[in-house]
């Protein structure tokens, strides 16, 4: 994973958000754009609307976005790779492919050929539920485009083959030469204002800041000189999903929990609870009382985004500045504030003057940073990676070559979701956000005005479901997975497609991720929040 990363963008845009106005075509799939990213959504609406820019979405369900779509694939959950594959058969067998950059610029191309000659339309078909033909006009919609743009988001990560779904839409890109050139790119939508901040932080088990692995010595040397110790350990640490069982195992003892709730967030939270509640100590630092900080033996104040200074990265790149706008609340601290004094109280002094001197080592130690200054902040934000002072920063990735030289193909076959519908749990269900709320709702559910637009969970299903288990819109139903029951009001809706109900995990009185299923993907550790089987029923 650690050349994947490398080479497209750490999880990051590897264009800009702008930038997407630029592309003769968009492909949408795993993102619910409209709701869950309203402003990036609306650069995608003017490309349609005034540019031309032909939209392919492929979404099970039939979300905002599928009226400004040229074309609309409607694959079965949890089929993504297939999909995919089929499509770059299509594109390898009508010969539709940039021949010149897949020679000069990719390796691993034969391979990628054998295993998707089998994914013919028909087959495909067969798996996704998407028609043959509409899967061909889609491939050649977005190969025979000059510029073509990739966008996802969770609905592509968050499954049991989360990192192969990643890989395979780099491969699609890769294929038709749409790296490197504007209005291309593979353009994954962060979730928060600040989570490539964080993640180019070093806030990731394998990396110190700038994605440098913690198994190299030589960048272990270079931290440790900057911190002024002897050495640093060459282990690499645990994913948060490794944490929460290894808690109940009691393996883990203690934890540290920062702006993070994961007794609403996790798959399988009743798991999740149990696990926490058997820690001998658990610190919360956050900016409200959370679920989770409610069983907290020590709870520390944070401050919110305003109270503070600094900089965030958000998700095309770009570092900018935060400014403190006014005092933060009673006790609470900005977050580098409380680690850097509990870090004094543990024997280790970080002592910084200013958010400038801390920015500045930054910098010194992360080679994608090094040229973006404090002061040169003041105006605008600017792209990393930027190695050196006056470099103006790199709004497009990749446009002479790759950091680990050739990109390279994966040849990938599908894989179905670790759990199938059966006699007893005859329906799918899919876990996502809605415009109004957010995330856990730690925030948004404080809003009056918030909650009066979107009060509760629902379960979306469609008209012909509804009509087949006897329930009406408003009703009260039950969902029940192998792992708990949440009880919701029935929303009947065009958007649900027939046998997938969908529900918001916002919410604490009918938390959905007490029905997620806790299986993760390998590699990224990433739980399949996206997929799982259920029955529903109507509450007496």
């Amino acid at each position: 994973m650690a050349g994947l990363a490398a080479a497209f963008g750490s999880g990051a845009m590897t264009n800009n958000i702008g930038d997407l106005q630029n592309a003769e075509v968009i492909l949408i799939t795993g993102s619910n754009t409209t709701e869950n990213h309203p402003v990036i959504s609306t650069y995608i609406k003017r490309a349609v609307k005034f540019r031309g820019t032909k939209l392919i979405v492929v979404d099970p369900r039939g979300i905002k976005m599928t009226k400004f779509a040229t074309k609309w694939l409607r694959q079965n959950l949890g089929t993504d790779i297939a999909w995919i594959n089929g499509m770059m058969h299509v594109i390898i067998k009508e010969g539709l492919w940039d021949k010149k950059f897949v020679e000069t610029r990719t390796e691993g191309f034969e391979e990628l050929k054998k295993i998707v000659e089998k994914y013919t339309p028909e087959y495909v078909e067969k798996i996704t539920g998407i028609s043959r033909q509409d899967l061909i006009e889609a491939a050649r919609m977005y190969a025979k485009a000059k510029s073509a743009a990739i966008v996802y988001t969770m609905g592509i990560t968050q499954h049991i083959t989360g990192t192969d779904n990643v890989k395979s839409l780099a491969n699609l890109a890769l294929l038709c030469g749409n790296l490197g050139i504007e209005g291309g790119g593979v353009n994954p939508l962060r979730g928060q204002n600040n989570v490539q901040g964080a993640c180019d932080m070093g806030g990731l088990p394998n990396v110190y800041s700038g994605y440098q692995v913690v198994t190299n010595p030589d960048i272990r040397s270079k931290m440790a000189k900057a911190w002024g110790v002897a050495n640093l350990p060459d282990k690499v640490g645990l994913k948060v999903t490794e944490m929460i069982p290894k808690a109940l195992e009691k393996s883990i003892r203690a934890l540290y929990i920062i702006g993070e709730n994961p007794v609403l967030s996790d798959a399988d939270i009743g798991h999740v609870r149990k696990a926490i509640e058997s820690l001998d100590f658990l610190v919360v630092q956050d900016i409200f009382l959370t679920e989770t900080a409610e069983l907290a033996d020590v709870v520390l104040p944070a401050a919110a985004f305003a109270e503070k200074e600094g900089t965030f990265t958000n998700t095309e790149r770009r570092v900018s500045r935060v400014r403190k706008a006014i005092d933060p609340p009673g006790e609470a601290k900005a977050d580098g504030d409380i680690i850097m004094e509990l870090s004094y109280r543990m024997g280790y002094e970080m002592k910084y003057s200013s958010i400038e001197e801390l920015y500045e080592e930054i910098r010194q130690v992360t080679p994608s940073y090094k040229g973006i200054t404090y002061k040169e902040l003041e105006k605008e934000g600017k792209f990393w990676p930027c190695p050196e002072v006056g470099h103006p920063g790199t709004p497009i990735l990749h446009t002479e070559k790759f950091p680990i030289g050739k990109g390279k193909f994966h040849a990938i076959e599908f894989l179905p979701p670790a759990e199938q519908v059966d006699d007893q749990y005859p329906m799918w269900l899919t876990t996502g956000r809605i415009l109004y709320q957010y995330h856990t709702g730690t925030m948004t559910r404080k809003v009056d005005g918030i909650n009066k637009l979107a009060p509760e969970c629902f379960i979306e299903m469609s008209p012909e479901d509804a009509e087949e288990l006897g329930l009406k819109d408003g009703d009260l139903a039950e969902v029940e997975s192998r792992r708990g029951k949440v009880k919701a009001r029935v929303k009947v809706s065009d958007v649900a497609r027939k046998g997938t109900i969908f529900m918001p995990f916002h919410f604490k009185e009918a938390p959905a991720n007490l029905l997620t299923n806790p299986v993760f993907d390998p590699i990224a550790g990433i739980p399949e929040y996206k997929v799982c089987a259920v029955k529903v029923a109507k509450v007496a």
